[in-house]
């Protein structure tokens, strides 16, 4: 079963407003946003995540400025190694597309790192390709795991257990540039941390997002055995949430395609898997069209929107009941040399097929919490970018040194 671990975090000092020094994940934050990050305060945490080239001093790369940055926090007082170790309660409240208030709780500790097919702790997507190497220099450079991964524990009462700890004031708390409010609360409670441990080891952990930063710990806590035996970078900082319907937002990513055939026809062309129907102007209202028809959704430039219903027969009796699987199949069939890249967010999908941007986008419904648990209970995974979990956890609020 998953090995759950507490540790002492590093956190910010409680007189720092952590709305200034706390930021999104690395992987969703561009040019723009990073350097308006860094323009808050010179103690936010992009500057350590997310380094640059040009904030260094002469002859140091951007990880050896990172390292730089994390050890003048620590001198300064600005973050604060807590006095034990812990484990650490984290919820994020927030409002859903149809505007009802929604929260997400888990705990933040040490999950242990494991062989890829060994063990409990569970990929639910295939990857795709993706240079690991910039994570890895970051995380050699500075022996610390700057956010967690995300994980879905299968154990009920995690969330149970959770609530019992966020009834008190919390030990930190901010409000992100989306409304979502993130709170914090320590347990050293020798009693409640050997609960919330023996609950999470108490059913597979499978990995919601980070699954690129797992690998690289594992490429990472590798090197270290090597060199070192074993020791804190056998486990990796992780949020593991109950994977239960109250607890999560799931959304979808969307496909934009390029290098379309000239002219594209796409009756011709998804005809053999698809029903095609007229889905109406390409606005944000096409998702309830496409939640009442059972439809995916094509968008050409033009404006037009095509709605697809899978055909029955048309795909393998063993394909998974998902989108993302059916609109995969398809496109291996009859476009096997389209370019797809991924997108979340319809208004995001619909700027880039108008702007020109990408030759078509294919809107997705989301996978459901009960596919996902279905997915996890037979060990497979998903096709590449089916879930978009929302909200994110801020980078900041809690760092694991591995020194």
């Amino acid at each position: 079963m998953p090995r759950f671990e507490p540790f002492a975090g590093l956190r910010y000092h409680s007189d720092i407003d952590l709305d200034a020094v706390t930021s999104p994940p690395y992987d969703v934050i561009d040019d723009a946003e990073r350097a308006e990050l860094a323009a808050r305060t010179g103690y936010n945490a992009v500057r350590v995540d997310l380094p640059v080239d040009g904030e260094g001093e002469p002859g140091e790369d951007r990880y050896s400025t990172a390292a730089r940055f994390l050890r003048e926090f620590v001198a300064d007082g600005v973050l604060v190694l807590d006095d034990a170790p812990s484990l650490y309660v984290y919820r994020m409240g927030h409002h859903d597309e149809q505007g009802r208030p929604r929260q997400t709780t888990g705990v933040i500790g040490a999950l242990g790192i494991e062989a890829p097919g060994e063990g409990d702790v569970l990929p639910h997507e295939h990857t795709t390709p993706k240079a690991r190497s910039d994570r890895l220099e970051l995380l050699r450079a500075t022996a610390a795991n700057l956010s967690p991964i995300w994980g879905l524990s299968l154990a009920p009462g995690l969330s149970a257990l959770c609530d019992a700890v966020s009834g008190a004031p919390p030990d930190a708390r901010a409000t992100d540039a989306e409304g979502v409010h993130h709170r914090l609360w320590r347990v050293t409670a020798p009693a409640l941390v050997d609960q919330l441990r023996e609950v999470v080891a108490g059913a597979p952990v499978v990995i919601a997002d980070g699954h690129h930063r797992y690998e690289t710990s594992r490429a990472y806590r590798d090197e270290r055995r090597a060199s070192d035996g074993a020791g804190l970078w056998d486990l990796t900082m992780a949020f593991v949430v109950e994977l239960t319907e109250d607890e999560l937002a799931v959304r979808p990513i969307h496909r934009l395609l390029d290098e379309l055939p000239e002219p594209f026809d796409p009756v011709a062309v998804l005809g053999g898997h698809f029903e095609l129907s007229d889905g109406g102007p390409a606005g944000l209202a096409l998702t309830e069209r496409m939640a009442d028809a059972g439809a995916l959704a094509l968008v050409l430039p033009e404006g037009r929107s095509w709605l697809l219903r899978p055909k029955a027969g048309a795909f393998p009796d063993e394909l998974p009941d998902l989108d993302s699987s059916r609109l995969q199949h398809a496109l291996a069939e009859v476009l096997p040399d389209v370019d797809v890249t991924y997108q979340h967010g319809v208004d995001r999908a619909l700027a880039a097929v108008a702007g020109g941007h990408a030759g078509a986008a294919v809107l997705l419904r989301p996978a459901t919490v009960a596919q996902i648990t279905e997915t996890a209970d037979r060990r497979g995974r998903m096709p590449p970018k089916t879930t978009y979990f929302f909200p994110k956890p801020r980078t900041g609020f809690v760092f694991r040194q591995m020194t």
